[in-house]
């Protein structure tokens, strides 16, 4: 595990002085640079304020990236989403900007790793495919990898926060839809079907599932951080920090589990192996720690997914109706919301007084703060104005928060976490008059939203194979977005969840009944605006339509909400496009409208009429 964090308040250095304090720290460790991802010991995207490394180092703080820092030079890698945020986070003169993909950190750190030197990583922030990458690289250079065993950012990372302890409560079955019991049991089965005695659970929302909890370790997604070890046999030990072990969680477990400090998950696996055992690990998501461990030990590594991951992706006939509910209500605050945005936004501009950013974003949390059963947002609200709705992830905050001018597009991407449902929904509208160029993009966007959810599909079909029709309308006129067309939405869990995704990217999990998933294509200009439009879907069956058919897959689509009928061009929609946004509106309006003040139900009537 890493260091204990520095409990003392300190003062931030300057970035120059961080960088200077790791430099130094690698010298004395002999290393010539050190790679400093955004994860933790859980690889998952959702991680403390302790484990919040890359952002210390650098400033950036967007949900995927990484940095790698050499002597005298130094990197920072990010994807798509983050190309302009990084630039406006991080010192250009301290770092080198890097996409992801197209710059990969391996080829940076072969231009930069000289024989005879030294590269350190933390095996519990890299899955083993990543650990075996990287020392290829170095190997090829001449060069070295060593694992450390403490992170050189923590021990020169002053004031680090302290891991969270907060309690872990039980997720009530009326929620969850089915006993804790029941799903090791079924999770088990799996494990006897590949001969494995037991598995390592690394991710916290794969843990949360199967045990039936929810924790407040990370911010916005109810995760208790912690490992577990499922047995063959359906028991499991549970390696969770004893502060946050109460007695209504120990009555909720039963006696199929037992409860461990995670100090001793190490020794735990070194049984296993002393024993000869089969052990299941999933190489994608277990950090390099736990294989070496397990390697060490003598067991028999069995690399497999996490047996949790598909079984919590497909949602049961419960949780199913809780997120129609939970929907419901969301939809409900989002079009109060926009309601709001239209009364206030253009005679604010015209007097003076604009509407802010961030204003706008905590008005929205307000109003889902409302709602029933509501537990929080589901990620920090992008509320992008005018430009900064290009900037994919932009969240604005109370000093750099942008007016929302006159005749500007206005992005929202937001989402809620309800005990019965986690909801992710984007809305993009004008403030005025749009432009006609505008008026295209957005009906471009919107023409491969509604191909999207009125696909339907042979089982076996995965959302890569899918992805396509989102994008036709913006390829058509030479344009594309650079983000993936749409992610997994758990149970109140992660409202980005696996394995399934609708994405360039090939995936081999196909897409199953009770999967939900996003439907969000969108455009950018730089400097300019930007547009997505993202509903959530849920995988239902689609039976046979003719004698000589088979039976299909479709979406439900979940999110109830409107669609900004101003910036629609109707002459780029086809009949059958028309005939979905106009039923998809009416049954908006009839969803709503008796739940919303006449005043809101008049914008509704109106924003909702047919084309």
């Amino acid at each position: 595990m890493t260091a204990t964090p520095d409990q003392a308040p300190q003062e931030t250095p300057s970035p120059a002085a961080r960088m200077n304090l790791l430099r130094a720290e690698l010298s004395r460790r002999g290393l010539a640079g050190f790679v400093v991802p955004r994860a933790d010991a859980h690889l998952g995207e959702y991680i403390g304020a302790d484990s919040e490394r890359l952002s210390w180092l650098t400033g950036f703080t967007g949900s995927a990236g990484l940095a790698v820092v050499m002597e005298t030079e130094a990197a920072v890698f990010v994807d798509g989403r983050y190309t302009l945020q990084v630039r406006d986070q991080v010192d250009g003169d301290l770092f080198e900007f890097c996409h992801l993909t197209d710059q990969p950190p391996a080829d940076w750190i072969a231009g930069h790793l000289a024989a005879g030197q030294v590269l350190g990583v933390d095996p519990w922030l890299h899955s083993e495919r990543q650990i075996a990458a990287l020392r290829q690289v170095a190997e090829k250079a001449g060069a070295a990898l060593v694992l450390q065993d403490d992170n050189p950012v923590d021990a020169v990372w002053a004031g680090r926060p302290a891991a969270s302890t907060n309690p872990v409560v039980a997720h009530a079955l009326e929620h969850a839809g089915k006993a804790a019991a029941d799903k090791r049991a079924e999770v088990a089965e799996q494990l006897v079907a590949q001969e494995a005695d037991a598995a390592v659970l690394t991710l916290p929302d794969s843990i949360a599932w199967l045990l039936n909890v929810r924790g407040q370790d990370v911010p916005n997604s109810p995760l208790p951080l912690s490992f577990a070890v499922l047995r063959a046999d359906a028991t499991v030990q549970w390696f969770l920090a004893p502060e946050k072990v109460t007695a209504a969680l120990r009555d909720h477990i039963g006696n199929g589990v037992t409860i461990h400090d995670p100090g001793e998950l190490g020794s735990a696996l070194d049984a296993l192996g002393a024993a000869g055992k089969a052990v299941l690990a999933d190489p994608e998501t277990a950090a390099a720690w736990v294989f070496a461990r397990l390697q060490d030990a003598g067991a028999r590594v069995v690399k497999g997914a996490d047996p949790c991951q598909l079984p919590k992706a497909c949602k049961n006939v419960v949780e199913l109706a809780g997120a129609r509910a939970a929907h419901r209500r969301d939809g409900c605050a989002v079009v109060r919301f926009l309601s709001w945005v239209d009364q206030h936004g253009v005679a604010r501009a015209k007097a003076g007084d604009p509407l802010y950013e961030a204003e706008a974003a905590a008005h929205l949390l307000a109003l889902r703060g409302q709602g029933e059963l509501f537990q929080g947002r589901s990620f920090e609200t992008i509320s992008g104005a005018g430009p900064n709705g290009a900037i994919v992830h932009y969240r604005p905050g109370d000093e750099e928060s942008r007016p929302l001018g006159l005749n500007e597009m206005f992005l929202v991407d937001s989402g809620g976490q309800y005990l019965d449902g986690t909801t992710d929904v984007t809305r993009t509208i004008v403030n005025g008059e749009p432009s006609a160029e505008m008026r295209d993009r957005f009906t471009r966007v919107l023409k491969g939203h509604i191909a999207l959810g009125t696909a339907r599909f042979p089982k076996g079909t995965t959302g890569s194979q899918l992805d396509a029709l989102a994008r036709y309308p913006l390829w058509q006129a030479g344009l594309d977005f650079d983000h993936g067309t749409g992610h997994g939405v758990g149970s109140y869990l992660s409202v980005h969840e696996g394995p399934q995704r609708i994405s360039k990217v090939p995936n081999r999990v196909a897409l199953e009944p009770g999967m939900i998933v996003s439907n969000e294509p969108g455009y950018y200009k730089t400097g300019a605006y930007g547009i997505r439009i993202e509903n959530l879907v849920a995988v239902v069956e689609s039976p046979a339509q003719g004698p000589d058919e088979q039976d299909m897959l479709a979406f439900e689509t979940l999110t109830l909400a409107p669609i900004d009928r101003r910036l629609i061009d109707p002459g780029l929609l086809n009949p059958e496009e028309i005939a979905w946004l106009n039923a998809y509106h009416a049954r908006v309006r009839e969803t709503h409208r008796d739940s919303l003040d006449p005043e809101a139900a008049a914008w509704l009537d109106q924003a909702t009429q047919p084309i």
